[in-house]
């Protein structure tokens, strides 16, 4: 998982729910164009173009709009800007497979989950470059396990994704000789946008890898 840190919401939000009065309340299902591309759009940057669940890269024409906590039992946070990202997968396909927003259907714990916006969120989850899997830091951790199921975060497809982007750079040579220095640079290079304002595709697992490996070097 990632870690999201919020901004404001977009002005064109905040003045379409100040709308509201005795005959009209804003609701998500009437939600349309321009502020809801808007609003698409803001989560967007503020995640730097990534999921916010897997990390994938992500734009508007293949994510969503992910309420974390379900709008069908959460009705009222429904609305609620601290409530709301971006995650992978815009619509879903027969024989696609499912994960991040669109896996959790009505499976939702709310006495187990992580929040994105949870400090420390990412460090309870280690990864293997080898195959990409992930797995509960701590194995003890029933919350990291039970997310990692809820979000299909260790499915063929994602973890082959992260296996091709850790092997890209961290390979033999490179872990052989790396310093403990080096790799907290790393980690936290892999944290800081671009000019544009993006990140890398997985830029949190990669800097959470470096971070492990922190450590374990002479």
């Amino acid at each position: 998982m990632r870690r999201i840190v919020k901004a404001i919401e977009p002005q064109t939000f905040s003045d379409w729910k100040a709308q509201a009065n005795d005959v009209w309340q804003p609701s998500y299902s009437n939600l349309q164009n321009p502020e809801k591309r808007n609003l698409h759009d803001a989560l967007l940057n503020e995640q730097g173009g990534l999921c916010c669940y897997c990390g994938r890269t992500i734009a508007l024409t293949d994510s969503h709009i992910e309420h974390f906590r379900p709008q069908e039992r959460f009705q009222e946070l429904a609305m609620d800007y601290s409530n709301l990202h971006a995650s992978c997968i815009r619509e879903t396909e027969p024989g696609t497979p499912l994960h991040c927003g669109h896996s959790k259907g009505k499976d939702f714990d709310k006495d187990k989950i992580i929040s994105p916006l949870d400090d420390g969120c990412e460090q309870r989850f280690i990864y293997s470059a080898q195959d990409g899997a992930i797995y509960p830091t701590d194995n003890s951790d029933e919350s990291a396990t039970y997310m990692i199921g809820l979000l299909k975060l260790d499915i063929k497809f994602l973890r082959d994704r992260r296996a091709e982007a850790l092997k890209r750079v961290f390979d033999y040579d490179f872990i052989s000789s790396a310093s403990n220095d080096e790799l907290e640079k790393l980690a936290s290079a892999y944290q800081q946008p671009n000019a544009a304002g993006f990140l890398i595709n997985f830029a949190h697992v990669l800097s959470r890898y470096a971070e492990q490996l922190i450590g374990h070097q002479s």
